[in-house]
């Protein structure tokens, strides 16, 4: 079965072998830059939906502030069992 192996990739070059693109990735990386099948793909940006919050100026949490005090307040320390 090895003989069939190494004597179908010595016959036909052209098939890749998958273990050379660990020892010389840069050999992949050069091939994928010229590649005219790879350059005529559609290409789009896909950015994350999520975006990062960040502390804002406008008076939020100033606003978050005085909700909590407000239930700090409400709260007049008699518990629910007597």
């Amino acid at each position: 079965m090895l003989s069939q192996e190494v004597t179908m990739h010595t016959l036909n070059p052209s098939v890749p072998n998958p273990f050379a693109m660990l020892i010389d990735p840069q050999a992949v990386v050069t091939a994928m830059d010229r590649s005219d099948r790879l350059a005529r793909l559609k290409r789009k940006i896909y950015r994350p939906l999520d975006k990062p919050l960040l502390a804002r100026q406008d008076g939020t949490a100033d606003y978050d502030r005085e909700i909590d005090d407000d239930a700090d307040e409400a709260d007049d320390g008699v518990g629910l069992d007597g």
